[in-house]
């Protein structure tokens, strides 16, 4: 009987271990997403004294979670408005940010992700905070952003800024 017992346990292990393992190698469309922003946030933000060099690798790095015809629009209030078509602009303009900024925390919070039914494009729609420095309180705009999925990737193909009442 106490043969069975550990026998029953171990096959449970191993089941969990398996499920696990299927989860961790082939996340579903929301969770590939989600794991997809927090990397997005984390190559958008600028540690203090970047590098050129670690600039540069930073920039490509964040260009390369949108797809190569993304369109960007952005009008925050009180500052002007700005479009970006492909990723070329978009890596000029990072280029540029990050050479202006000294330091900058991007985060996303209250991410929701809605996947299409045929599970070949999705939407999330978030809010994003930016921490400049010298600042007390950070920039806060709600994004929605368009995926598109490419083999098992999901590169952003367009964000736009959403419009609240302030």
């Amino acid at each position: 009987m106490r043969v069975w017992l550990v026998r029953l346990v171990l096959l449970g292990v191993i089941a969990a271990a398996g499920i696990w393992a299927w989860h961790w190698l082939f996340p579903s469309p929301e969770q590939a997403i989600r794991n997809e922003l927090k990397q997005v946030a984390a190559a958008a933000s600028v540690a203090p004294n970047e590098g050129q060099l670690a600039r540069l690798a930073n920039t490509q790095k964040l260009v390369g979670f949108f797809s190569p015809d993304v369109q960007i629009n952005v009008d925050l209030p009180g500052r002007a408005s700005q479009s970006f078509s492909g990723r070329d602009e978009l890596q000029q303009a990072a280029l540029g940010a990050r050479s202006f900024l000294g330091s900058l925390k991007v985060r996303f919070l209250d991410v929701s992700v809605i996947v299409a039914p045929d599970r070949q494009s999705a939407e999330a729609h978030l809010t994003a905070t930016a921490t400049l420095p010298g600042e007390k309180l950070p920039e806060v705009q709600e994004l929605r952003l368009h995926f598109r999925k490419v083999d098992r990737a999901w590169p952003i193909d367009r964000v736009d800024t959403v419009k609240t009442l302030r």
